[in-house]
């Protein structure tokens, strides 16, 4: 089999919210599409997937540099040699070529967008969901099992007030999901602490709850704001500095009783490395959020969990950043910690297909090939036109 062709779409995020740093009114994703040379009933077969969300495109990068060098590699070299299906790390070193170590950023995110539509396009081929590929390939025993998942909102909109962030709140608990994610650090202190009293009340309890600051804090603030958590015993709180701030980080959790969540925006197993040297980093207490469609895809991304793993921390810690379908085949397929999920933002890309069973704070992927994006109906239509 042979990669004929690689297409890609800037596709806008639907709606208007913020959180503490990013206002989301103008950002885009590439939507990517590997079509290969195998047909069936007379249609090629394609794996389809995107960069994450909450960042931009990626169309100059994949257009300029990645996808003309998958498409001029050689094809037997993208090829698994053992069963001569297109194999997903070969694909990734092949856009990756002449690119030097570290420096990750936006790069990383445009290659994963191509290395994640193979896995699609392997789950495909096999007519089995992704978390079945996904899982043998890593050893595991394929197993259709529910994952908790939290729903992520919370976020800051235009004339948004408590009422509105209650009926959210309430909506998703209606839905089925039974923890939530709401931001912090866009408000003063105390008025996003209305907010997490009102949610906390709602929800009915401070375990149910998570808060995310998105690195808006300095070291002061942070620690301010930590000390005005810590009676909540809230789930987490998620990225109070800058990601980068490993002795920040560390200062956080020797004072913080309750868990830190990070990695959301660490993009390689060596930064992941460095995090857990100098970040202060306790084994049975924090969240790793890595993110496969920010990380190089999943090649990269399983190499996280292996620098976690050597370091004393199981995948129950790992929970990834971005509420979609293919986190959750991710999730599912590698057996990590639970799911986060977009059920009221983020559109087209955010939240699962109707068939994904969401009860009793867990979710079920379905049973479509590959990721199943086809599945959900706000993007059928783009995938269409991109592959048609």
């Amino acid at each position: 089999m042979r990669i004929v062709e690689i297409r890609e779409m800037a596709v806008p995020l639907e709606g208007s919210v913020a959180n503490a740093v990013v206002d989301f009114t103008r950002h885009t994703v590439s939507l990517v599409a590997v079509i290969t040379d195998v047909t069936r009933d007379g249609v090629p077969v394609y794996g389809v997937a995107f960069n994450s969300i909450g960042r931009f495109a990626q169309s100059g990068l994949l257009r300029d540099r990645m996808i003309p060098r998958v498409l001029d590699a050689p094809p037997d070299e993208l090829l698994d040699p053992d069963t001569g299906i297109l194999d997903p790390e070969r694909v990734l070193r092949a856009a990756l070529a002449d690119e030097k170590p570290g420096g990750h950023g936006d790069r990383a995110s445009a290659a994963a967008a191509i290395e994640l539509a193979c896995w699609d396009l392997l789950g495909k081929l096999a007519g089995e969901p992704a978390y079945v590929t996904i899982a043998r390939t890593d050893g595991r025993t394929p197993t259709r099992r529910p994952a908790p998942v939290y729903a992520a909102g919370g976020y800051y909109r235009p004339g948004d007030d408590i009422a509105q962030l209650r009926e959210e709140i309430s909506g998703y608990l209606e839905s089925g999901y039974r923890a939530v994610k709401i931001k912090v650090g866009g408000l003063s202190l105390d008025d996003d602490l209305r907010r997490v009293d009102e949610v906390v009340s709602t929800v009915g309890s401070g375990g149910a709850v998570a808060v995310d600051a998105n690195g808006r804090f300095g070291r002061e603030l942070a620690l301010t704001y930590a000390k005005a958590l810590e009676p909540y015993r809230l789930r987490w709180f998620e990225e109070p500095v800058d990601p980068l701030d490993y002795g920040a980080t560390a200062e956080l959790t020797a004072t913080y009783d309750g868990a830190i969540a990070t990695g959301e925006n660490l993009f390689s197993r060596q930064e992941v490395a460095n995090l857990l040297q100098f970040g202060g980093i306790r084994p049975n207490r924090e969240i790793l959020q890595m993110d496969a469609g920010l990380s190089y895809g999943l090649t990269e991304y399983r190499g996280m969990l292996d620098v976690m793993e050597s370091a004393g921390i199981g995948r129950a810690h790992a929970v990834p950043h971005g509420g979609h379908l293919i986190n959750l085949h991710i999730v599912a397929g590698l057996g990590l910690g639970g799911c986060e999920a977009y059920p009221g933002v983020f559109q087209p890309f955010g939240g699962y297909s109707t068939d994904c069973a969401i009860e009793d704070g867990t979710v079920t992927p379905a049973e479509h090939p590959g990721f199943g994006l086809e599945a959900k109906v706000e993007l059928s239509g783009l995938i269409s036109r991109l592959v048609g």
